[in-house]
């Protein structure tokens, strides 16, 4: 029996309905749900890395959270959808399991329906671009991965598919992404498990043991000007990211997405002013470009293209905001801008009030003053 799906008010943020119509087992905590718009006018196409935003709604009470799923198909798959996700439940006893991941396991059924916004997000594939790809994911974070792998075969790039989880009971997709490899020359995968049963090695399902390190991916990668795209759980995001770095790939030949808690991969080096600075040197930061001042904080500093938003910015310059998405779409980093003007590159997903700015995706358009 179909469980009973909350119907939620649709707002102007561009939330529809859209209908299961297939629920498949991936792996043994893995699901994937293939997805058509309730309305046929409601499908929008997508970039491949992008994903949807979903209200879920919570057991027993009359609220919903919201929840981001990559879009795991192909792009050119018009008029459909498929989220790939992991049950996530509780990492220790006493704590609860993930509200949005089990109810979609447990509750969400062929028939049911989900209401989600979107595409979003700017983890997406340059597909401008002719230079050799590596696609670098751990656990869950090789959704987008695969989406992207579906682009890429319709072009001559050299593509490395490099995926690191557990062992094959968790690896989903991995006939999928063989079968991609295998459609033509130029792309090359490889498994990393780092506790691969006996079944994965007698059925050689993994090519390495273990995980990423540095000279696992000096084996795999010749010398190029590679074009990174990595995905996966904090921890492993860093742990990578360091590495890349380390092989000498410039930070702006990585692009990333994180699956779970936001973090910092790498701050840039910062040089704060204090906001008590003498007249004269009030005058020579303002007159030399756009100053940003966190009030509360008693910090004002150039403002620095570079960092990408404000919440970057913020963090530079040592502080620590609250922040949970850095997409637009949860409001933790909410803030209350006291002065000047910003400019979104990714449009907040709720309305807000008079005087409010999300950190995350803005960026200064002159002189700022915030709250923080």
């Amino acid at each position: 029996m179909n469980a009973p799906v909350a119907q939620l008010a649709q707002r102007k943020s561009g939330f529809r309905d859209l209908k299961v119509v297939a629920k498949i087992r991936e792996s043994s905590v893995i699901t994937s749900f293939h997805l058509e718009p309730a309305d046929p006018d409601g499908w929008r196409a997508f970039q491949p890395g992008q994903f949807l935003v979903f209200r879920i709604p919570v057991p027993g009470r009359d609220d919903f959270v919201l929840r981001n799923y990559s879009v795991s198909c192909s792009p050119a798959r018009e008029g459909s959808y498929r989220i790939t996700v992991k049950r996530e439940a509780a990492p220790q006893p006493g704590l609860p399991d993930g509200v949005s991941s089990c109810y979609l396991h447990d509750a969400i059924e062929v028939g049911d329906v989900l209401a989600a916004e979107g595409p979003r997000g700017e983890f997406v594939l340059d597909r401008t671009s002719t230079r050799p790809v590596l696609l670098l994911s751990g656990g869950v974070g090789l959704t987008p991965m695969v989406s992207m792998l579906h682009a890429l075969t319709a072009t001559d790039r050299r593509v490395h598919f490099v995926h690191a989880c557990d062992n094959g009971d968790v690896h989903a997709l991995r006939d999928e992404v063989e079968a991609l490899a295998a459609s033509r020359p130029g792309i090359k995968t490889h498994f990393c498990y780092r506790f691969p049963t006996e079944r994965d090695k007698a059925d050689k399902r993994h090519h390495s043991e273990g995980l990423i390190s540095r000279e696992l991916l000096q084996s795999l990668l010749p010398l190029d000007d590679y074009e990174v795209y990595l995905c996966g759980p904090p921890p492993f995001m860093q742990a990578v990211y360091q590495i890349l770095r380390g092989l000498g790939i410039e930070r702006h030949r990585i692009a990333y997405e994180f699956f779970g808690p936001a973090t910092v991969l790498e701050q840039a080096p910062a040089a704060p002013v204090p906001a008590a600075a003498p007249p004269s040197a009030d005058k020579a930061v303002a007159g030399d470009g756009i100053t940003v001042e966190f009030r509360k904080s008693g910090l004002t500093a150039m403002w620095d293209e570079e960092a990408g938003s404000l919440l970057d910015f913020a963090e530079a310059q040592g502080l620590s905001p609250d922040f949970s998405c850095r997409a637009g779409i949860c409001s933790t980093c909410k803030s209350r801008l006291v002065e000047g003007e910003v400019a979104y590159f990714e449009e907040p997903l709720d309305e807000l009030g008079a005087g409010e700015m999300l950190l995350c995706c803005s960026k200064p358009q002159g002189p700022v003053v915030i709250d923080i």
